[in-house]
């Protein structure tokens, strides 16, 4: 692992056990086994860190969706393990997911945002496509925009349950439900006979 790597991972491990305010270099430097003055040759502060922690947690959100989503299960099924698998995330890292979401969302950014979900927004497009291909979802769906919405909806539903309803898992419960009777009605999800 390169020193900028165990950075972004010490970081990131950090960031979830003090929380992101409390947070100093020095903490992250000394559980990344380096020097401060090595930090400062990748980033020039903690807030900078950001566009690196969250394509770090974009990856690891779509690595837990792709191995929760089974491919071979109905499309209703499938949206619903996204759903599961990304408040699984958000569940488990929501300090650093709001951060993401909310906080980097300037505009310096937003170039760096699209570019960071792009593979996953992609992901989620192909599905869509497949899904319409075979008669599964209504067939005015637009792939490629619907992904972003998806994720948008999806995301901030999920940070608004773990940052602001205090983690309640049966708040979590109900407001997935909402989401995917949501998603159901407007992807209009249909039974395909094999």
């Amino acid at each position: 692992m390169g020193e900028k790597t165990a950075i972004i991972h010490s970081a990131i491990e950090v960031f979830q056990e003090q929380g992101i305010e409390k947070t100093k270099i020095s903490d992250i430097v000394k559980r990344a086994g380096i020097a401060q003055g090595t930090f400062y040759l990748y980033f020039p502060s903690k807030l900078s860190l950001m566009p690196a922690i969250a394509e770090e947690m974009v990856a690891k959100t779509m690595d837990i969706v792709q191995r929760t989503v089974d491919d071979r299960a109905a499309y209703s099924k499938q949206f619903e393990q996204m759903v599961d698998a990304i408040y699984e995330v958000n569940r488990e890292y929501y300090e650093i997911m709001a951060v993401i979401y909310s906080g980097l969302a300037s505009t310096e950014h937003i170039r760096e945002w699209e570019s960071i979900y792009a593979p996953f927004y992609e992901w989620i497009s192909e599905k869509l496509e497949a899904a319409r291909e075979e008669g599964a979802i209504r067939q005015s769906i637009k792939p490629e925009r619907t992904a972003k919405v998806i994720i948008g909806l999806i995301e901030s539903t999920a940070e608004q349950v773990f940052l602001y309803a205090h983690r309640d898992e049966s708040e979590a419960d109900r407001q997935k439900e909402e989401v995917l009777d949501f998603l159901s009605h407007a992807l209009q999800f249909k039974t395909v006979k094999s």
